[in-house]
């Protein structure tokens, strides 16, 4: 973390250098990953390099899978990562997606430093959605030690495998449990 442009500009002097360069990034490079650093530090340069983004799994389609189809109708995915996004920003932005009813998806959840931006985006969902709204829990999705945790909303905060390595998924007013999977009915029957 933090090294990300730093990371990019070295990738662009080497292609610039006749190399061929490929930056790996987790889940899928055009979420929360990689490509954005890398147009970022190429638009500050006066080079001209052929860029291309090979996609990957975002960690929400990951962790979705274990879970079940939680996110098979419209959805938001947000980070609680405050360093850099204003916190006042991420939680204006969960009660927004609260507000609309989506499949609301959190990177970032917990972090040593950073505990109490959960408990706040917890609040705020409390605050727009059911206490019994289902929310599925995952940590290190489809990798050794992987957790999957299939619990309520009032109950979310009761699970100590919340860390960065972390994806929560809240459903929205019609996602149901059933057979201990999490579905969000897109409306076929």
């Amino acid at each position: 973390m933090r090294e990300e442009i730093k990371r990019a500009k070295y990738a662009i002097d080497q292609a610039v250098a006749g190399k061929i360069v490929c930056i790996v990034s987790s889940g899928d490079p055009g979420v929360y990953g990689m490509a954005a650093a890398v147009y970022e530090a190429l638009d500050q340069k006066a080079v001209k390099i052929t860029i291309e983004v090979i996609p990957g799994i975002p960690a929400m389609c990951s962790c979705a899978s274990l879970l079940g189809a939680p996110i098979s109708h419209d959805c938001a995915i947000i980070s609680l990562s405050d360093l850099l996004t204003d916190k006042d920003l991420i939680k204006r932005r969960i009660s927004l997606a609260a507000q609309g009813d989506f499949v609301i998806t959190l990177y970032n959840p917990k972090s040593n430093k950073r505990k109490e931006i959960l408990n706040d985006a917890w609040k705020i969902l409390m605050q727009c959605k059911s206490p019994n709204t289902p929310v599925g829990i995952v940590r290190n999705a489809y990798r050794k030690n992987q957790a999957i945790i299939i619990t309520t909303l009032d109950n979310m905060l009761n699970h100590d495998t919340i860390d960065m390595l972390t994806t929560i998924i809240v459903g929205n007013s019609k996602t149901f449990i059933k057979n201990g999977v999490m579905i969000t009915p897109r409306g076929y029957l």
